[in-house]
């Protein structure tokens, strides 16, 4: 008869063997599952976490049109911050926002019939949901703001010349559809294309129930960086015009541009949560008993 079945104390729950003598014989030693089984756990980790990052830290969005260019190319994939929405911060003169339809602005444009591998990717944040009918644009004017535009002049934002480098090689500031002057509302932002004779923005809409501008609360977020082709990673910073004195207003705290897609980082924090998982196993069973 051995004894030491009797000693087995606080001592041991590190998982180590005391003198040895359970080393081989396995005898209550728990054997940890194969990577092949815990891949379930990975992936379902993987996909939660994706989803949250999705919902509340960086989404990934297709540009669909050439609205944009030279800034954006069809096709692009950019990273669009979440996150700094959800503490009050409100979009900046010359960022570039995401927002929702705020009201008949896509009317009129085809809906895609995503497949089912599609929306899966969708839902992990791969790629833009289909039914979201959203848009994209760079933020003039905020809040306060007094915009106009005259044919064959450059914009101004509160009596200030606004330099755009930015525009469209060969197009005008806003030769096709001048406007104002306008007086921005409380929570509402005035946002242009930068590819001007080719992007219906806020100046073609200033006879719908927003007067051609957008509420803030229908902005998804700011796009922060070009993450897709590869060859055309680039940061999405505001344009060094905004920065004159008396047009900008401190910029807003924004959250630095994640390297990789929701699904990629949610992969990536899943690693360690099943790593620990396994290691708690292996301290919680391996008590030996005598």
């Amino acid at each position: 008869m051995d004894d030491s079945a009797s000693g087995g104390g606080p001592e041991e729950a590190s998982g180590s063997v005391a003198d040895g003598s359970s080393e081989n014989s396995g005898t209550g030693q728990k054997k940890q599952r194969s990577f092949w089984k815990e891949l379930p756990l990975l992936i379902g980790i993987a996909l939660l976490l994706a989803l949250l990052i999705k919902t509340f830290l960086v989404q990934a969005f297709s540009i669909p049109s050439d609205s944009m260019q030279d800034t954006l190319q069809r096709g692009d994939r950019v990273l669009v911050d979440k996150l700094t929405p959800w503490f009050g911060s409100e979009p900046e003169r010359g960022e570039v926002v995401v927002f929702h339809d705020p009201g008949g602005w896509l009317d009129g444009e085809p809906t895609p019939d995503p497949n089912a591998v599609q929306e899966f990717l969708s839902f992990i944040g791969l790629m833009p949901s289909a039914e979201e009918k959203d848009l994209i644009k760079r933020t003039i004017a905020v809040a306060g703001d007094t915009v106009a535009c005259k044919k064959g002049g450059p914009i101004t934002v509160n009596g200030k010349t606004l330099d755009e480098p930015y525009i469209f090689p060969g197009d005008t500031a806003c030769d096709d559809m001048p406007f104002g002057p306008l007086k921005v509302p409380k929570d509402r932002i005035w946002v242009m294309g930068d590819h001007r004779q080719n992007s219906q923005d806020s100046r073609y809409h200033t006879a719908d129930k927003n007067g051609g501008f957008v509420p803030v609360d229908k902005v998804v977020g700011r796009a922060v960086v070009v993450a897709w082709p590869l060859d055309r990673l680039a940061t999405l910073p505001v344009p060094d015009t905004f920065d004159q004195s008396g047009i900008n207003a401190a910029a807003a705290p924004v959250a630095a541009a994640l390297p990789a897609a929701p699904a990629a980082m949610g992969l990536v924090g899943a690693v360690p949560v099943v790593l620990w998982l396994r290691r708690r196993r292996g301290l919680t069973g391996g008590r030996t008993a005598g």
